[in-house]
């Protein structure tokens, strides 16, 4: 069970999904994941941890490039075959929808990532000699 906020009841960590939408600190819960619309924050002013230290990497890219992508095509390609529209039209639509999907859910997605990183104890692979 969450409160409204995100965070678990009794000062617990918050959920994924919760911190890639409202920008949660995946250990406290404070909204002060990012520092910019993108850009992650160095440290959480609450609880002091290190942001920086994570690194998610252009996995949220990918995984948007390859979800948004078979979207955007699929509708191009059944667009185009119900109703043959001039190229332009395409353009119209597709480059719009396109970067208002990026940008509407690569924040999400890196929040998500990041906060999957720190519930995971995710860290760099090490061969054992």
């Amino acid at each position: 069970m969450t409160d409204d906020k995100g965070a678990a009841p009794h000062g617990g960590e918050p959920r994924p999904f919760d911190c890639g939408v409202k920008g949660l600190c995946p250990r406290c819960g404070a909204p002060d994941l990012f520092a910019g619309w993108i850009r992650f924050a160095d440290r959480c002013r609450a609880c002091g941890l290190d942001i920086s230290a994570f690194n998610v990497g252009d996995g949220p890219a990918a995984f948007l490039t390859l979800i948004l992508g078979t979207l955007v095509t699929v509708g191009a390609i059944a667009l185009e075959l119900s109703v043959s529209p001039p190229w332009w039209v395409h353009v119209l639509i597709w480059i719009p929808v396109t970067l208002a999907g990026v940008l509407g859910s690569l924040r999400i997605a890196k929040g998500w990532l990041l906060a999957l990183e720190y519930r995971n104890r995710a860290a760099e692979g090490r061969v054992r000699r």
